[in-house]
């Protein structure tokens, strides 16, 4: 394998803080990849990939996108939550690319989710 030299670090710098950039701040919609190892295994990173491609080429600054654990769900990932503003979160499974770039043009920009992917509605709570 080849040494790295001060370029390759800096552009792999300046790669990893344009993608952060996109996941940080206050937004109106954050957008969850789950990304535990059943996750990653199913391609939770290509989602991921693609969700950051969208937020980029969109040119949107108040969508967020993040990433978290295995939801205990294995057998139905790659799974991804879509939280906006006041409403109630919507959890889409077996997301691949081309779901996912679904899911953020008409749930994400337009607020339609995206019935045929989703596999819950709403939160979590013990009472």
């Amino acid at each position: 394998m080849a040494k790295l030299t001060i370029d390759d670090l800096k552009k792999i710098k300046e790669k990893v803080h344009k993608e952060m950039s996109l996941r940080d701040g206050d937004r109106r919609v954050n957008v969850t990849v789950h990304m535990g190892t059943c996750g990653i295994a199913s391609g939770a990173k290509e989602v991921m990939d693609t969700l950051l491609e969208e937020i980029e080429a969109a040119g949107v600054h108040d969508v967020v996108a993040t990433t978290s654990g295995c939801m205990g769900l294995c057998s139905r990932e790659p799974l991804v939550t879509v939280e906006a503003l006041n409403q109630d979160p919507i959890k889409y499974e077996y997301v691949n690319p081309n779901k996912m770039r679904q899911i953020f043009k008409k749930h994400v920009l337009a607020g339609e989710i995206q019935t045929p992917f989703v596999l819950a509605k709403g939160s979590e709570t013990i009472k």
